[in-house]
């Protein structure tokens, strides 16, 4: 909602870009974060991403 109301103040598309790029830096960390922890505990291993690199995650189930 916070966002939201951000928007309605300032619609300047320099600032939108901004605040694009603030949050993808934010959940591209969350995300760097995860897949780190998860390679730590051998959840994730060279395997796995190999996988992943053929799989469509985009098609549906």
């Amino acid at each position: 909602m916070h966002l939201l109301k951000l928007f309605s103040f300032d619609k300047s598309e320099s600032r939108a870009l901004e605040i694009k790029d603030v949050l993808m830096r934010y959940f591209q960390g969350r995300l760097d974060a995860e897949s780190d922890r998860l390679w730590d505990e051998g959840v994730l291993d060279e395997a796995q991403l190999e996988a992943l690199r053929h799989k469509d995650l985009h098609a549906k189930a």
